[in-house]
């Protein structure tokens, strides 16, 4: 079935458009919350949200629609992804929300539902919510309406939970740490989290204004941080996205260390320790080549999925992998967490630094990547894909990589693009295959 709003990552679009205007937050709160609202128990929703500004307006309409069909409300505030999700579990609620657009600019936004055992919801129910937020709303009695009410020691619980994943007895004594919170959701509690551990903490991006999220800092524009590592002496640095629940790494010298190589290091490090589950991990179709041999030849398999950490989670779930994620940084943990976390894969990192006492340099080069090239052209409307000319020039170069590479084309899940990735031995080849589909995809968009 075609979906209506919901993306890959929940419902996201631009501010005051419309799939993200206050009026439609209230109608997702109305939906999810009817939806929800199973037996006479008391029925209670956790809601919170990065630092944008249009926060502001899309917090009290999702609090309107949910308490106007009966749920009670819980506001934690500024607070990750991740943090959203597991106090929704811990607290027993019905529903965990999210309201945020993660590395999107901060003229987007989106909500994003959990569960009650802090998953993300199936299609099921994204599928049911969809059906409610066209239908006329069943509004709760004026007795039986909800309240709303703010929990001031969320932070203080999230970060004792991020600890908890920490090696025991390990301390972050003597490391100096460069920690990008992109001016987003994390802005308080990472930087608190690494400074209790013993760490010497350089924080970046910790200013959010209502427009500054993501802007020229965090995982999707790390440039500031390597150099705010190299001019600082930090043993290592640390970019999170504007909802943390992506990681991306720069070494010493400010080298960017993406996702494949995080994961790769905490896949094969685990299974050193006996601790790594489903003898492999889970990536999606754009981890690279070499992370797939690396894994090999120690005997461990590369489970690809669709793009998309909802993907990558469900396959774990199903195959019982305890370590997965993406090349962009999302990670998810489930031992410890049930969603990415990037400031949770960031403390796993870390921990192998301490315990290995290597640099950062020569620690998070695990394998060595095979050439890969990814580039998005943006159309206005269409199916370019579907263009004859883009499927001439999509069957050529999987001819020509046969056997050498691989070649994944798609369409964004959040974005107007079209993604065309292509990797092989070969750069130059893998240059021209990537430059040849982009042109058809232009002149077809």
């Amino acid at each position: 079935m075609t979906r209506k709003y919901f993306g890959t990552d929940g419902i996201r679009g631009r501010v005051n458009a419309p799939a993200m205007t206050a009026e439609m937050a209230m109608k997702v709160g109305m939906a999810a919350g009817a939806h929800f609202v199973r037996g006479a128990h008391i029925h209670r929703v956790v809601i919170g949200k990065d630092t944008r500004l249009s926060g502001y307006m899309l917090e009290p309409a999702l609090v309107a629609g949910f308490t106007s069909v009966g749920m009670d409300v819980v506001l934690v505030g500024p607070m990750p992804t991740p943090a959203v999700a597991m106090l929704a579990q811990s607290m027993r609620a019905d529903l965990g929300v999210m309201i945020s657009a993660s590395h999107n600019p901060f003229a987007d936004n989106g909500i994003k539902l959990f569960g009650p055992d802090g998953y993300k919801l199936s299609d099921e129910d994204e599928l049911a919510i969809e059906r409610l937020i066209d239908a006329q709303p069943v509004l709760a009695p004026a007795d039986r309406t909800g309240r709303a009410r703010r929990v001031d020691d969320a932070q203080g619980r999230y970060i004792h939970a991020v600890k908890s994943s920490f090696p025991e007895g390990l301390r972050l004594e003597g490391l100096k740490i460069a920690i990008d919170c992109a001016n987003g959701a994390a802005y308080k509690v990472a930087p608190e989290a690494l400074w209790e551990l013993g760490a010497d903490v350089v924080p970046i991006g910790v200013d959010p204004n209502g427009t500054n999220i993501n802007a020229g800092c965090g995982s999707t524009a790390p440039q500031v941080l390597c150099e705010t590592v190299a001019a600082s002496g930090a043993d290592i640095g640390l970019a999170l996205d504007g909802d943390a629940d992506r990681l991306i790494v720069a070494d010493e010298t400010g080298r960017v260390i993406d996702g494949d190589q995080l994961m790769a290091l905490i896949a094969t490090s685990w299974a050193r320790k006996g601790l790594l589950k489903g003898g492999g991990l889970v990536a999606t179709v754009m981890s690279n080549l070499g992370l797939e041999r690396r894994l090999a030849a120690d005997g461990l398999s590369l489970e690809r999925t669709k793009v998309g950490d909802r993907y990558v989670l469900e396959r774990m779930r199903s195959g019982g992998f305890n370590v997965g994620g993406e090349q962009s940084g999302h990670i998810i943990l489930s031992d410890h967490a049930t969603t990415g976390d990037g400031l949770m894969a960031g403390l796993q990192i870390l921990a192998e630094l301490v315990q290995s006492g290597k640099r950062a340099s020569d620690l998070l080069r695990v394998f060595d990547p095979v050439p890969q090239l990814l580039k998005n052209v943006r159309f206005s409307g269409g199916r370019p894909l579907e263009d004859a000319r883009v499927k001439a020039a999509i069957a050529d170069a999987e001819a020509e990589l046969n056997g050498h590479g691989r070649l994944v084309i798609r369409p964004s899940g959040t974005e107007p693009l079209i993604r065309v990735m292509a990797e092989g031995d070969d750069e130059a080849q893998v240059k021209a295959v990537v430059e040849r589909i982009c042109a058809a995809v232009a002149e077809a968009a």
